[in-house]
Parts: structure tokens; sequence; C-alpha cells
């Protein structure tokens, strides 16, 4: 699969994450079949920022942190986007996030 191709249908997932929702980098990568795993889906969405289409700001790490904040231009972004769709952030990670979790593979269906 050519990197582009990857890229995207990580790109289709994050679009599918409703908003007021998040998922982690490991769960896209599980539901794609990644072999490369998180780190993978982590370098797509590093590479997505001139992609408004893309709600990057939905796609946190394992626990909930806001690992990938330093991507957004400023180091609350993300946690404003977040907020505004109703999701609430305490020191940088997601409070409830069992609550708020999505999960492609549970809540898609193909």
């Amino acid at each position: 699969m050519e990197q582009r191709d990857y890229f995207e249908e990580v790109y289709d997932v994050v679009r599918l994450i409703p908003r007021g929702r998040v998922t982690t980098y490991g769960t896209i990568a599980r539901y794609l079949s990644l072999r490369a795993g998180a780190r993978m889906v982590g370098w797509a969405m590093n590479g997505c920022h001139n992609r408004p289409d893309v709600p990057a700001h939905r796609v946190v790490n394992s626990v909930g942190v806001l690992s990938g904040k330093h991507f957004f231009g400023g180091p609350t972004i993300m946690q404003q986007l977040l907020e505004d769709e109703g999701v609430k952030i305490e020191n940088d990670r997601v409070v409830d996030f069992k609550t708020v979790f999505w999960d492609p593979s549970v809540e898609l269906v193909l």
C-alpha cells in the first residue's frame, strides 16, 4: 500500500469520529489492521495539518492524553477544539475518557 493511500484510509476513519467523541491512534490502527500500529496513525495525523476536513483533534493517546497538542499551532488549540465540542479536558487529559471514547470496530457497521 502506498503511503498516500494509507494516510487517506486513516483520514477516512478520523472523519467518521462524531463531534464530542475521541478515539486513539491504536484503535484506528487496529480497525485498519495496520501492521505498524499507532505510530503510523500518528504520522498520518502529523501529515494532515492543512486538512481542515480531518478532525485530528479527536485522536488522543491510549489513556486520553492530548499527546499531539503541539502539532496544532499552539499548546491549547487541541484542547479548545475538543472543549468547543463538549469534551472536558483537565491537565491535558480527556475527563471521563471511557464515556466519550469512540471505537470504529464497535460503532461502524461494515
